[in-house]
């Protein structure tokens, strides 16, 4: 929610969207438990992970970590990084400065 609601994050006019392998029913309901504005789509086949190939950083029951994927408007993967992986941190939360910082340089390259 940080990030959705970062102003300098919003000027990038980047579209935000989170993809999770649980039901639409267990996403409604997180969705409404933690007020979650951004768009959540259910990936429960896990298609869309493995087309991005984010299940690389699995979590140990299987579901992809905090993995962010920054796509361009011709469906090119432009940048990915899982930050909850070990060997980038095995962070939970990432600061947004930081993830708008990554996404700033991305689009600029």
């Amino acid at each position: 929610m940080d990030l959705q609601a970062d102003p300098a994050f919003q000027a990038l006019d980047v579209a935000l969207i989170s993809i999770a392998i649980d039901s639409l029913p267990v996403l409604s309901e997180a969705a409404l438990e933690w007020e979650v504005t951004t768009p959540l789509l259910s990936d429960e086949d896990a298609k869309v992970s493995g087309m991005y190939d984010v299940l690389q950083w699995a979590t140990a029951g299987g579901e992809p970590g905090h993995t962010f994927v920054l796509v361009g408007q011709d469906g090119t993967v432009e940048w990915i990084r899982d930050y909850g992986a070990p060997q980038n941190g095995g962070l939970t939360y990432v600061p947004v400065e930081e993830l708008r910082q990554e996404i700033e340089q991305r689009l600029a390259s």
